[in-house]
């Protein structure tokens, strides 16, 4: 056994339990929540447990017992009474050795772990379709471990289980890089094994972030290419990815993209970068999704959506967006006697302010003209290629138009995986995991139940797994998001967020300890729960790969 470090304990108030059980240790060795020890058990068998709480307790009858001892509370002299102190530790019991699950005994001796015993404790030893998910390291000094933690890619991208939900705070969290820490590490899976093919689609939400991912991280230190090492990655940058950006006549590249003009060139010469633009003739159907975080608990939006799309009035004749604009003020203009008696001319002015502002953009432009780059992005999706990396630029966008273009997106996609185009069922993707930052925008408990992008949202959780429509999203409150999401999520990853979060009903299964962690959770640590974990698990991971803009 390796170093001993204390005594189960068993009293008439704190019995041991099949669950968990204390033990005393020395007051000067470090232990921290997470560890796992083990404990000698019956038929030579070991039993461990995780460290949940560690406390901390003297023969001192109460705090004047001890201020008195110290001359009545002079903190210049030593006490006049050695106290006698221990510390003792709660642990949940994971397992045993020979599947014995009575309670270890009074008395019985603890210990810290091997790797190869950490390894059993936590079920990481036999996982099966491994896919790195980061490291952990366990005690202090020469005791200490390291070992790198495995997901089973089964659960987390089907067809076991699906979906990804990371939560944590902005800034503090890194939420953007261990989402893609792991969908590098599914790219670079499926490259090795060849046995499935899965593409990405990519929202980029917040500056630069995601605008160079296939582009080397030149200062990535040497200790993370280590850590890269050691999990079995190589270390390198996304491949075979393009990018999506607002359309903008050239003269306006910055109003719309944070993207710098001559990385645009750059990325454009070598076939990586188009402008996507919406045509009336075909995304005038989608109209709805500009209303997705819009209350219509009367339907008259809704009303108005479908007198359009079927072609009603003059709507049946129209070809551009300029034409529509102009026709939309014709209904919504005092005295006018053309619209449908059911729709009120209130309804079509308010109807007229909440398109108005998205209308005026550039992406609501002409037609495509592809020579010069230009597409339709509902296009660009549908004809993704195998393992390819589709990057779609929102991040410049007010919030209406960018949740105009994630539903288009997702609701092509769909379409794509229901065998309503012409593709070949052969030369569409297995898998296609969409990653999406700040997902309160799009289904947070607020958003209107009538949002199409939250039923789109709430489909691909509930479906998704059998259409090989996967998941990865990010918030900063778990607590926000709409229940159906994220219980259906297999796999969670928490990151550093605030005491007012921890308090909510999402966190009331998670030890006090493990939650008050989650308040001082340093840049690359997740807390993270996995269906073939058998606790929750505390990991680190390396730096990004890719090329990092730090000032936006």
């Amino acid at each position: 056994m390796s170093r001993t470090i204390g005594k189960v304990a068993a009293t008439e108030k704190a019995p041991t339990t099949i669950d968990e059980f204390y033990f005393w240790t020395d007051k000067k060795c470090i232990l921290s929540p997470f560890d796992v020890i083990k404990v000698n058990h019956i038929n030579e068998s070991i039993t461990y447990g995780v460290v949940e709480e560690i406390s901390h307790i003297t023969d001192s009858s109460s705090y004047l017992s001890n201020y008195i001892s110290n001359d009545f509370g002079d903190v210049n002299l030593e006490a006049n009474m050695h106290r006698i102190g221990m510390n003792y530790v709660k642990a949940k019991v994971l397992g045993n050795s020979e599947n014995i699950y009575t309670p270890v005994l009074n008395g019985s001796t603890v210990g810290l772990a091997s790797e190869k015993e950490i390894s059993e404790a936590l079920g990481l030893d036999k996982i099966k379709n491994p896919l790195p998910c980061g490291y952990l390291e366990m005690y202090e000094g020469d005791d200490k471990v390291k070992l790198p933690v495995f997901f089973n890619s089964h659960f987390l991208i089907g067809p076991e289980g699906a979906h990804l939900n990371i939560s944590g705070i902005s800034g503090l969290a890194a939420k953007t890089s261990y989402s893609m820490f792991l969908l590098r590490a599914i790219q670079e899976m499926t490259e090795k094994e060849d046995s499935e093919d899965i593409s990405f689609v990519f929202f980029n939400v917040k500056g630069r972030d995601l605008l160079a991912v296939d582009e080397k991280n030149e200062a990535l230190p040497e200790s993370d290419r280590k850590l890269y090492q050691d999990l079995n990655l190589s270390g390198l940058p996304f491949n075979n990815v393009s990018y999506y950006y607002p359309y903008t006549e050239d003269n306006q590249s910055n109003v719309y993209s944070h993207v710098d003009p001559d990385d645009f060139e750059l990325q454009r010469s070598a076939e990586k970068a188009f402008k996507y633009k919406y045509v009336y003739e075909n995304d005038k159907d989608n109209l709805d999704l500009l209303f997705a975080n819009i209350d219509d608990s009367t339907g008259t939006m809704e009303s108005i959506i479908n007198f359009i799309i079927s072609g009603q009035g003059n709507f049946g004749s129209l070809r551009d967006w300029h034409t529509f604009k102009e026709e939309i003020s014709q209904y919504a203009s005092k005295g006018n006697t053309k619209t449908d008696k059911e729709i009120t001319l209130a309804s079509w002015r308010k109807f007229k302010r909440v398109i108005s502002n998205a209308l005026n953009q550039p992406i609501f432009g002409g037609r495509v003209v592809s020579d010069k780059n230009e597409v339709r992005i509902a296009d660009a999706v549908k004809n993704i290629g195998k393992n390819e990396v589709k990057v779609i630029d929102i991040a410049k966008l007010d919030i209406d138009t960018q949740a105009f273009v994630f539903g288009d997106v997702i609701r092509a996609l769909y379409d794509m995986k229901l065998g309503q185009d012409n593709r070949e069922d052969s030369q569409i993707p297995s898998k296609i995991i969409i990653f999406v930052d700040e997902l309160n925008k799009y289904a947070s408990s607020d958003v209107p139940k009538n949002s199409p992008i939250l039923k789109q949202i709430l489909d691909i959780t509930e479906r998704g797994r059998s259409l090989g429509i996967i998941l990865f999203s990010v918030e900063q409150f778990k607590s926000a998001i709409h229940d159906r999401v994220k219980g259906n999520c297999s796999t969670h990853a928490f990151g550093r967020t605030n005491a007012i979060e921890i308090s909510k009903p999402d966190y009331r299964f998670i030890p006090s300890v493990y939650k008050n962690m989650m308040t001082r959770l340093s840049q690359g640590e997740y807390i993270v729960e996995h269906p073939i974990f058998r606790s929750l698990l505390h990991i680190k991971f390396p730096r990004e790969v890719y090329k990092q803009f730090k000032n936006g």
